[in-house]
């Protein structure tokens, strides 16, 4: 009986559990096209809710469309023209290869480098993995 006294007073003390279904949602990127050149307005507010470097994400970007671009002012100015949804589509690659925890699936994560390789280290559960792709 004692045990059980015990137990129960351990599962009043634990905190309630809440299904938050709250899910890391990545913003759009938003822009337009402006002769050959494609200008986007919110790419540092997308780098900063992602928690990575513009730079890093401008190299990764501008390799995979294989493109020249920079960053002015705000505005992320690519040097040709790409549609919305190839820029979208290539963020959300990036997002899962060195944003999102390949262990848990959080978004809670940053880049460590040891030597010459590039670690994802997960805050949420404390996960490590090596980052495959360079650039």
């Amino acid at each position: 009986m004692k045990y059980e006294k015990l137990l129960d007073d351990a599962l009043k003390k634990l905190p309630e559990v809440t299904l938050n279904k709250e899910r890391f949602e990545m913003p759009k990127a938003k822009g337009h096209i402006q002769g050959n050149k494609t200008i986007i307005s919110n790419f540092i507010q997308i780098a900063d809710y992602i928690g990575r470097s513009r730079e890093h994400l401008l190299k990764y970007i501008l390799k995979e469309l294989a493109t020249p671009g920079e960053i002015k002012k705000e505005f992320f100015i690519i040097g040709s023209k790409v549609s919305a949804s190839r820029i979208n589509e290539k963020i959300s690659r990036y997002v899962q290869e060195f944003v999102i925890c390949s262990e848990c699936g959080k978004p809670d994560t940053k880049i460590v480098k040891d030597g010459n390789i590039l670690f994802l280290k997960c805050q949420a559960c404390g996960a490590t993995h090596p980052i495959k792709s360079k650039i």
